[in-house]
């Protein structure tokens, strides 16, 4: 009667080693998957502060390099339409490892030349990627997150999965800027470096569990489905031009601005340019991390009046080619631009059933990407006949009639 109890305490003893071995685990996974995925975030700006090296050396008016930048933005959406919503099916690891050798075939096509052929090929190649990544990446994350601390509350995910994604937007360009400044080659030592980078993030995801199990009866393939009415049109339409609003800021600081910087303002550091865009990206990772617990009302609000604040500011540095003022603007702005487009994602996510709420979000994230692309490639256009500081403050004219139309209606969609 006395080894009964042992018998049966035994294997609970070892239950509970495999449940911490199994918990230790997916915290390690956690750890490599936000590496992973900072890395292939980091490495879809790399291009950045290097635009006016490739002006400088082939030539390349800023029309041409705004279209470089529009088609990385395609290959995003292409990629989020057609796969973005795949590893629900067939498991994380399995999106992510091709998406992570496009990347990787993309910094590998950056180092064949310098041709615009191939920074075409390159960079649609990386928005293919980045558009398996993004939400793949978040969802796996999440997962690995609840296995590790099942009891502890969501912060730590969010926190981290902000800081990879768009964090990473801003540390990409910094240390691409940092190499092209201090180091031999500029054009290719910094995709050098992230091909190194990329190859361990494969092998970093190749070590972490998988969180989804693979099913064997799977539904019929289909693109993501888009629709834009989920309950209440009006909101869903508000939040949608926040988030058009919000990464048309995004555009601009990821394409043009660079080249601004070293013409209009005549500072051609390329350490200086990484910078701009790293404290953009880092003000609205920050901002998005600091504003966690407000209502997203309150988050909207924000967001409006900081964005419009930034873009005010930004113009008027332009007018007075004061570096800081325009320094000053981008940081405001990048905040505004984080919370506003925070308070869309919470919109959204409210507003959608749980069965549509992919189908919602991707919506949203197709009309976000057109605000990236689309009044980036106007800039270019414009500025083939007129100044860098005219046609910025059309811009700047543009989304404040925007940001004006997104408080309007949220204000009705409230009182309603």
């Amino acid at each position: 009667m006395a080894s009964t109890p042992r018998a049966t305490a035994a294997p609970g003893r070892r239950t509970a080693v495999r449940s911490d071995a199994g918990a230790r685990r997916h915290g390690v996974g956690f750890a490599l998957v936000a590496f992973a995925f900072l890395t292939a975030m980091a490495f879809s700006t790399v291009p950045t502060p290097l635009y006016p090296l490739y002006m400088a050396r082939d030539g390349f008016s800023t029309f041409m390099v705004t279209v470089v930048f529009a088609v990385y933005a395609v290959g995003v959406v292409v990629s989020l339409l057609l796969a973005g919503h795949v590893s629900d099916w067939v498991g994380r690891k399995k999106i992510l490892l091709p998406a992570l050798s496009l990347e990787l075939l993309a910094a590998i096509l950056f180092l064949t030349g310098t041709a615009l052929p191939v920074l075409l090929a390159a960079r649609f190649v990386t928005g293919l990627g980045v558009g398996m990544i993004t939400a793949t990446a978040t969802a796996h994350l999440q997962e690995l997150h609840a296995a590790h601390r099942p009891q502890a509350s969501t912060h730590r995910f969010e926190l981290v999965s902000t800081g990879a994604n768009i964090g990473g937007l801003g540390v990409g360009a910094l240390v691409a800027g940092f190499l092209a400044q201090w180091v031999a080659v500029p054009l290719h030592t910094p995709y050098l470096v992230f091909a190194v980078l990329l190859a361990l993030a494969l092998v970093a995801v190749a070590l972490a569990p998988e969180t989804v199990e693979e099913q064997f009866v799977r539904p019929a393939y289909r693109p993501q489905r888009i629709s834009l009415d989920h309950g209440d049109r009006a909101g869903y339409l508000t939040a949608a031009a926040g988030a058009f609003a919000s990464f048309a800021v995004f555009g601009l600081f990821t394409s043009v601005a660079p080249g601004f910087v070293a013409g209009t303002l005549h500072h051609p550091s390329r350490v200086l340019a990484g910078a701009i865009v790293f404290v953009v990206f880092g003000g609205a990772a920050t901002a998005q991390s600091l504003t966690a617990r407000l209502s997203t009302a309150a988050k909207r609000r924000l967001g409006q009046s900081a964005q419009a604040i930034g873009v005010v500011t930004l113009v008027t540095g332009m007018h007075t080619a004061d570096l800081p003022v325009f320094l000053a603007g981008g940081v405001v702005a990048g905040i505004g631009a984080g919370v506003l487009f925070k308070a869309a994602l919470g919109t959204v996510a409210a507003l959608a059933v749980p069965d549509h709420r992919s189908e919602a979000l991707a919506g949203l994230f197709l009309i976000a990407y057109l605000g990236l692309t689309l009044p980036a490639i106007g800039i270019g256009v414009a500025t083939l006949g007129f100044s860098s500081v005219t046609v910025m403050t059309w811009f700047a004219g543009i989304l404040l009639a925007l940001l004006a139309v997104v408080a309007l209606s949220g204000r009705r969609a409230h009182t309603h």
